[in-house]
C-alpha cells in the first residue's frame, strides 16, 4: 500500500473516531450499582482498593481471573480482560489481545529488535518503547489492544542457531540489560519505583536460561537447561534483575524448559525467593502461554494436574497464560493442597497492576485522549527510519567503495531472493505495518535499477535464474545483492542446523561478483550470525552490510546508507562464529565458559576465544574516529564490613593473593567511576561512534567483559567529550562458582575499544575492617 494513501487512511478514521469508543473496563460512572465500591474510589491508595474488591470475590470468580482470558465479574461490574498482548518492537498481533482492522489497520513496525541493539543507543530503545505505548494506549482506547504487553525478550543469544535470537539485544549480559530497562521504560511511562503509575505494562521473558526451541531431538517443552549457579548469576539472570530493579518492570515470566530439573513456572527458588524477595517485583508472574499445563501433560512433573495448579501458585506464579488454572485450581483449594490466601496474594499482583494502569477509574485518565491519529504518524513513522539506520553494521568496505555515488552510479542491479522484501524485513513477533519500503523501492529514490531476485526465495533451490542475475550485474554501474534468511529458515520453534547460507546463495554471490563490472555489495538480512567467510575474503566483493530484519522502512534505510545519505554506525551485538564451531558444540550444552579439557570453546566473546568471522562489536563507518582518556581512577579504596572476605590483613599479600570482598560485604553506593573519553572525528564525514569499555578483572581465569557503552555523534573534524558511569558492584564485580558476587582487589584492566587500555587498581580500606 502506498505511505501515504494509509497516512490519509489513518487521518480519515482519526477525524471520525471518538474516544468513548470502549466502555470503562470497570468502575463506570454511568453504572449506579457499582460507581461507589470502595474498590472504585481513586482516592484511596490502590493496596485498599485492591484489598477490598479481593474480599468481594467468590472462590470461583477469583478461579477465572487466574488465566489470560480473565472473566467478567458482571455483578461487580468488571469486564473480561484479556492479558496477552505483545509489543516486542511495535504493536503486534501475535497475542489475542491485539486486533487489527478498522480504526487501527496497523501500527509502526520497528526494526527487530537484534538490528536496534546494534545500534548500541540506550536512549533510542527508550524513544522506540515510548512510541510503542502511545500506539498500544490508542489501541486500547479504541478496544483493539491491551494494556499488558508481554515485550521485551531479554533472553541471552547465546548459541548463533537459537531461531527466537532475532528477538533479543544479543550476547552480552550487560547489552542485553540496558537494553530491557530502557525499552521498559518508554514503555511503562519511565521512572523509579515511586512511580506507580503505568502507561503500559511491560513484561521481561523468558526467565530463564531459555534458549533452546527445537534442535537435534531437544524442544523448548521438554528441555531440561544445566546451569551452573555461576552462570545464571553472571550472564542468564543478569537481564531480568535489571529489568525488575532497575527498569521496575511490572511483570516477568517464567520460560517452558526446566532449570536443573525443575519447571521454571514451578520452582519457588526462581520466582519466589528470587524475583518476588530479593529483587521486589513490585508486579506479576506470568506463565509463558501453556506452560502449566506442560508441566504436567509433556515433563510430567506431578501425578494430578492438580498438583501442577498448586506447585505453580505456591512457587509464585501469579498468572497462567492458558486454561490449567482455570480447570484445576479449584481442586487443589478443595484438597488442600493451594490455600485461597495464596490465590489472593495472586490476584492483589494482577489486580494491582490492573490499577496501576487505571483500569479501575473510569473513562477519564491521562491518555484517553489518543486515539488512531496517534498511530502510524509520520513522527513514528520517521522514528523506525531512524532506527533502521542506526542499526545497519557496514562490516566490510574495501578501498571505501561505499558510499555509493548518483554521479558514477546511476544504473544499480538489485539481486537477491531478499532485494524486493517486505513481510521479511518486520522479522518475527510484529503486527501489520503502516506500509513498507522494500530495499528495490529504496534504491530506485537513488539510481535507475536493474532487477533480478536469482533465486526463488531464501532457500534458493537451484541456480536456473543465475545467468539473468549475471547479465544484470554486466549492464550496471554497482551491483547490490540482497541475501540472508527470513522465518522460513529462523523463527521461534525453528532453530538452524546451519550458519552458511541456505541453499545456492553463496554460488549466485559469487558468479555475480564475478560478472559484475562495478563495485559489488552483499547486504545480509538475517537475525542470527551467518559464516559469510568466502564474501569478507573474496576482493570481487567490495562491501558488506549487516542489516538484520529492519522494519517497515527498511528498505529507505539501506539506500541511505548505500548512498551516503547516512553514515552506518551500528556494532554487532553478537559473536559470528564460523561454521566449524557449530559442528563441534551442542545446543543442549548450556555451559558458558570454555572447558579445553573436554574440547569445549565456550561461548559469546566472554569465553570463546577462537577464530571468528566478525567479533563482537565489529563495525566500520564511512569517517574515522580516534579515543583519548582525559580522566579516569587509578585506584579505588573498597571499604570491607567482614574480615573473613580477605585472606590477610596486609595489602601487598591481599593484591597477590587475589582477595576478593564479596558486594554484600561493601557499601556499593561509594563506589560509582567515573571516566571521561575525548572522541575525535578524524575524518571528513560526520557520524556516530559508539565508545565501548570491556573490562577484565585480576584473576587470569575471567575474561574481558562490556562494562559501559555510549554512542556519540561528532562532525567532521570536532571532538566529543563522552562521561561514562560505572559501579564496581554491578559492572566490575564477577560471580564465583557459588553465584556470590564479588569484586577483585588489585589491578583490572580497563579496555576503551581495542586502541585505547587503563588500569584502576582495587584495594581494601583495611582500617573498616570489623575485626
Amino acid at each position: 500500500m502506498n505511505e501515504i494513501y494509509f497516512i490519509l487512511i489513518i487521518f480519515v478514521l482519526a477525524f471520525a473516531y471518538s474516544v468513548e469508543s470502549r466502555q470503562p473496563f470497570a468502575c463506570d460512572p454511568a453504572n449506579a450499582g457499582t460507581r461507589n465500591l470502595r474498590f472504585c474510589k481513586t482516592s484511596l491508595p490502590i493496596h485498599v482498593r485492591v484489598q477490598d474488591l479481593i474480599a468481594r470475590l467468590t472462590l470461583q470468580e477469583k478461579i477465572r481471573l487466574l488465566v489470560n482470558n480473565a472473566a467478567p465479574v458482571e455483578r461487580l461490574g468488571i469486564s473480561g480482560y484479556e492479558w496477552w498482548s505483545e509489543a516486542l518492537h511495535g504493536v503486534s498481533n501475535t497475542g489475542y489481545g491485539v486486533k487489527f482492522g478498522g480504526s487501527f489497520p496497523g501500527a509502526t513496525s520497528f526494526p527487530q529488535v537484534i538490528t536496534t541493539a546494534a545500534s548500541f543507543n540506550a536512549s533510542l530503545w527508550e524513544e522506540i518503547g515510548r512510541v510503542v505505548s502511545e500506539e498500544g494506549r490508542a489501541m486500547y482506547n479504541g478496544g483493539a489492544a491491551g494494556l499488558t504487553f508481554w515485550s521485551p525478550n531479554v533472553n541471552i543469544f547465546r548459541d548463533p542457531r537459537w531461531g527466537r535470537g532475532q528477538e533479543t539485544p544479543g550476547e552480552d549480559p550487560h547489552l542485553v540489560a540496558q537494553y530491557g530497562v530502557s525499552y521498559v521504560k518508554g514503555l511503562q511511562g519511565g521512572g523509579g519505583r515511586g512511580n506507580t503509575r503505568l502507561k503500559v505494562a511491560a513484561c521481561c521473558k523468558h526467565y530463564t536460561a531459555y534458549d533452546l526451541d527445537d534442535w537435534n531431538g531437544y524442544d523448548r517443552y521438554h528441555f531440561n537447561a544445566k546451569v551452573s549457579m555461576q552462570d545464571l548469576e553472571d550472564t542468564y539472570n543478569v537481564p531480568f534483575k535489571a529489568c525488575v530493579v532497575e527498569g521496575n518492570v511490572a511483570s516477568v515470566m517464567c520460560s517452558y524448559n526446566q532449570i536443573n530439573g525443575k519447571p521454571s513456572c514451578a520452582d519457588p527458588t526462581l520466582l519466589r525467593d528470587t524475583i518476588r524477595s530479593q529483587w521486589h517485583l513490585n508486579g506479576y508472574i506470568v506463565s509463558d502461554c501453556d506452560s502449566v499445563g506442560l508441566l504436567f501433560e509433556k515433563q510430567h512433573y506431578t501425578r494430578y494436574p492438580e498438583d501442577a495448579a498448586a506447585i505453580t501458585i505456591k512457587a509464585g506464579l501469579d498468572l497462567d497464560c492458558g486454561p490449567f488454572l482455570a480447570i484445576h485450581t479449584d481442586k487443589a483449594v478443595r484438597t488442600g493442597k493451594v490455600l485461597q490466601v495464596e490465590i489472593n496474594n495472586a490476584l492483589a499482583n494482577t489486580i494491582t497492576v490492573q490499577m496501576r494502569l487505571g483500569m479501575f477509574d473510569g473513562p477519564n485518565g491521562p491518555y484517553a485522549n489518543l486515539g488512531p491519529k496517534d498511530v502510524c504518524s509520520p513522527a513514528h513513522q520517521q522514528l523506525a527510519l531512524q532506527a533502521a539506520r542506526e542499526g545497519i553494521v557496514l562490516l566490510k568496505n574495501i578501498g571505501q567503495a561505499l558510499p555509493l555515488s548518483t554521479k558514477r552510479h546511476r544504473t544499480v542491479a538489485v539481486i537477491g531472493p531478499n532485494s524486493d522484501a517486505t513481510l521479511t524485513m518486520i522479522g518475527n513477533y510484529a503486527g501489520v505495518p503502516c506500509g513498507y519500503i522494500s530495499p528495490l523501492q529504496g534504491i530506485s529514490r537513488y539510481a535507475r535499477t536493474i532487477h533480478q531476485q536469482g533465486c526463488m526465495g531464501v532457500a534458493c533451490p537451484g541456480n536456473q535464474n543465475f545467468g539473468l542475475a549475471e547479465v544484470a550485474a554486466r549492464h550496471a554501474d554497482a551491483t547490490v545483492l540482497v541475501m540472508g534468511l527470513d522465518q522460513s529458515i529462523e523463527a521461534e520453534a525453528k532453530d538452524r542446523v546451519t550458519l552458511l547460507l541456505p541453499g545456492h546463495q553463496q554460488d549466485l554471490i559469487s558468479r555475480v561478483a564475478m560478472a559484475s563490472k562495478g563495485p559489488v555489495v552483499l547486504v545480509l538480512m538475517s537475525g542470527g550470525p551467518i559464516d559469510v567467510t568466502f564474501a569478507k575474503n573474496d576482493p570481487r566483493v567490495s562491501s558488506i552490510l549487516w542489516v538484520g530484519y529492519p522494519g517497515q522502512a527498511g528498505g529507505a534505510a539501506i539506500a541511505d546508507v548505500l548512498f551516503g545519505a547516512t553514515n552506518p554506525g551500528g556494532k554487532l551485538p553478537m559473536t559470528w562464529y564460523p561454521q566449524d564451531y557449530v559442528a563441534k558444540v551442542s545446543m543442549a550444552n548450556m555451559d558458558m565458559r570454555a572447558n579445553p579439557a573436554k574440547g569445549y570453546p565456550g561461548r559469546t566473546y566472554r569465553f570463546y576465544k577462537g577464530p571468528t568471522v566478525f567479533p563482537f562489536g565489529a563495525g566500520l563507518s564511512y569517517t574515522t574516529f580516534s579515543q583519548h582518556l582525559f580522566s579516569a581512577p587509578i585506584t579505588v579504596s573498597v571499604p570491607t564490613l567482614h574480615s573473613h572476605d580477605l585472606v590477610s590483613n596486609n595489602t601487598t599479600t591481599l593484591m597477590k593473593a587475589k582477595a576478593t570482598v564479596r558486594t554484600i560485604h561493601t557499601n556499593c553506593e561509594s563506589l560509582d567511576i567515573d571516566m571521561h573519553i575525548d572522541v575525535k572525528n578524524t575524518g571528513d564525514m560526520d557520524g556516530t561512534h559508539t565508545v565501548l569499555i570491556f573490562s577484565t578483572p585480576p584473576d587470569p581465569t575471567e575474561t574481558k567483559q562490556l562494562v559501559a557503552f555510549e554512542k556519540v555523534h561528532v562532525v567532521a573534524g570536532a571532538k566529543q567529550r563522552v562521561k561514562i558511569n560505572m559501579n564496581a558492584c554491578k559492572h566490575l564485580s564477577v560471580a564465583d562458582e557459588y553465584g556470590v558476587r564479588r569484586i577483585y582487589m588489585g589491578e583490572h584492566k580497563i579496555h576503551v575499544g581495542d586502541d585505547l587500555k587503563h588500569s584502576i587498581t582495587f584495594q581494601p580500606s583495611l582500617e573498616e575492617i570489623k575485626l
